[in-house]
């Protein structure tokens, strides 16, 4: 499983020009929130998942030197793919890598579901919808975990 992490100051993400998933840290008085694209390979598990998301939730990254956790500061979680892209040979990527949708989506939820249990406040994008993602990165400051 791969995450880019981004630490944000706002994100949305909108479906057919419907907001499906926004945070706004600024509004709960946080100066930040994380924005979390997930791409699931062949072999992650709901563990892995787990294991990631609380690698997200305790990262050091927003202000004085502080995690999500610390701050209660919100997290879109967006499924992507494309970070599972290979690009090796030719112009055209392949996406073998990528876990098939079945696969992946439960263990996008399962990713999400632990930020929650975890005391995350989550929104979320909608798996395998065409998205727009808006966001303002701070810093900037983009992380690429794996798991």
């Amino acid at each position: 499983m791969r995450v880019l992490l981004q630490r944000v100051t706002s994100a949305q993400v909108s479906v057919d020009n419907e907001i499906v998933g926004r945070i706004d840290p600024t509004a709960s008085g946080v100066p930040h929130g994380l924005v979390a694209l997930v791409g699931a390979t062949h072999g992650d598990t709901e563990s892995t998942a787990k294991t990631l998301a609380d690698k997200v939730w305790r990262l050091r990254i927003l202000d004085g030197e502080r995690s999500a956790a610390d701050l209660a500061a919100p997290i879109l979680v967006v499924s992507q793919f494309t970070l599972y892209a290979n690009t090796a040979k030719g112009r055209r990527p392949s996406w073998n890598a990528a876990a098939p949708g079945p696969v992946a989506e439960p263990l996008v939820e399962a990713f999400a579901r632990a930020l929650r249990e975890l005391g995350a406040t989550v929104a979320t994008g909608r798996f395998g919808a065409h998205m727009h993602v808006e966001l303002v990165n701070d810093g900037p400051v983009t992380l690429l975990l794996e798991g």
